[in-house]
């Protein structure tokens, strides 16, 4: 099978490798899935960086987010699977040999059916991205009635947590955005209102919108660089949950300005919440599909032999919706 792959660490157009590989066999428990569409998530440009630590394995495979149709079954999975569409999750999250190919063969669970209305393309968007959104957004109980602040409202994870929201019946969602456009994608997207965050007071504008109540819970894509705006506008009994911090890796909060509020401060990695939060998520997102209620934007689609160039769109941070590479 035609795979991109590297044998260490370092820059994109450095390290990645395209070429033939053998196609895997699916073990016990496991389905092999020829992979039609391949998502590219902030992580997977990280670990090729070397967030991961030593480089454990003879090369890699990156890219845990897939869509694709499963082809063949290993021992334990019904034959009745053969020939379903798919979404894929945690494909290359510890394990060597990730979507970025034509084949993979991983846990039975981790292979989702994917409506028949969705491409392969958008089904490579789910993964990661609405399953950190939907941990963020529920961890702490229902939003029925809440109001839901979504900070960097037009990213993957904020998409997926403003539709997430708007789903589960929250009586209000506020997304930040850095610009018109980003804006326009956050309201198109299900926001009630966009805050601009670079024009004005964004607090006193969220405050505003609530009549002085505040927001119940806040999605947080900047843990540290975001704490001065979730001091000024948490409501009593709140909640932060958050998936990133880049601003400031080592805040440091007034615990007095939170405690008086009893907030509750949540963070979140996708890859490492508890199975019957993944089986939550995974639930809750089949619900969410078969209702239609969530959007995919595809920014940008590369073909395989231009990973390379769809690494480095994903750490420029330039490209509005998911970044995905098509094997046809």
């Amino acid at each position: 099978m035609r795979a991109a792959w590297y044998t260490r660490y370092g820059p994109a157009r450095e390290v990645f490798v395209i070429g033939e590989m053998p196609t895997p066999t699916p073990g016990h428990g496991e389905v092999l899935v020829r992979v039609h569409a391949s998502g590219v998530n902030p992580s997977d440009y990280k670990s090729r960086l070397g967030s991961r630590g030593a480089f454990a394995y003879e090369r890699i495979v990156p890219h845990s987010d897939g869509a694709g149709v499963i082809e063949a079954v290993g021992p334990g999975v019904s034959r009745a699977r053969v020939g379903q569409r798919v979404w894929l999750y945690e494909g290359q999250w510890q394990r060597p040999l990730g979507t970025a190919a034509e084949y993979i063969a991983l846990p039975a669970h981790l292979a989702v059916p994917l409506p028949e209305a969705l491409s392969f393309a958008e089904g490579a968007c789910i993964g990661i991205p609405a399953m950190t959104a939907h941990r963020c957004l529920f961890a702490d109980g229902p939003v029925d009635g809440a109001t839901v602040l979504v900070t960097g409202g037009a990213g993957a994870v904020g998409h997926y947590a403003i539709q997430l929201a708007r789903w589960a019946g929250a009586g209000m969602v506020i997304a930040t955005v850095s610009g018109d456009a980003k804006g326009a994608h956050a309201l198109a997207g299900g926001a009630d209102h966009a805050v601009n965050y670079r024009n004005g007071d964004a607090a006193a504008e969220i405050l505003e919108l609530t009549d002085g109540h505040g927001v119940d819970r806040i999605v947080e894509v900047d843990f540290g660089g975001n704490l001065p705006l979730s001091e000024k506008v948490l409501a009593p009994n709140g909640s932060v949950a958050s998936y990133a911090s880049t601003g400031n890796r080592e805040p440091t909060l007034v615990y007095q300005a939170f405690s008086r509020r009893n907030i509750t401060f949540r963070l979140v990695l996708v890859y490492s919440m508890p199975p019957e939060a993944k089986a939550d998520a995974v639930d809750d997102i089949t619900d969410a599909l078969a209702e239609g209620a969530l959007w995919h934007p595809v920014g940008a689609r590369h073909s395989l032999d231009d990973i390379a160039a769809a690494h480095e769109a994903q750490e420029q941070g330039a490209v509005m919706g998911n970044i995905v590479i098509e094997l046809p």
